[in-house]
């Protein structure tokens, strides 16, 4: 198929959009939130009852100061963990609540 000058694939013209608009980072962030269950495990999952990003600081707020404990002493790894997920240096550092 021949492409012409002013044809452009649905994939470069969403690239062109997110980068025009500065969404990439956004878009990261949003991706390490989507697979902390899949990074953590469900259990620690159900007890996260809210997670937000801010300056490369992954904040995360649990009902259950037992977990909160135990995910701090995994903290480090479970930064590589999300990063790799996501396959992108999106998050710093974790501070659990």
């Amino acid at each position: 198929m021949i492409k012409r000058k002013n044809e452009y694939t649905l994939k470069e013209v969403l690239d062109e959009l997110i980068n025009a608009y500065r969404l990439g980072g956004k878009l990261q962030e949003t991706r390490v939130i989507n697979s902390w269950e899949k990074v953590v495990g469900g259990i620690f999952a159900r007890h996260t009852t809210h997670l937000s990003i801010k300056s490369g600081i992954l904040y995360v707020k649990l009902d259950s100061s037992v977990l909160r404990s135990e995910l701090s002493m995994a903290r480090s790894k479970l930064v590589d963990m999300l990063n790799k997920e996501v396959g992108a240096k999106v998050i710093e550092d974790i501070i659990f609540r």
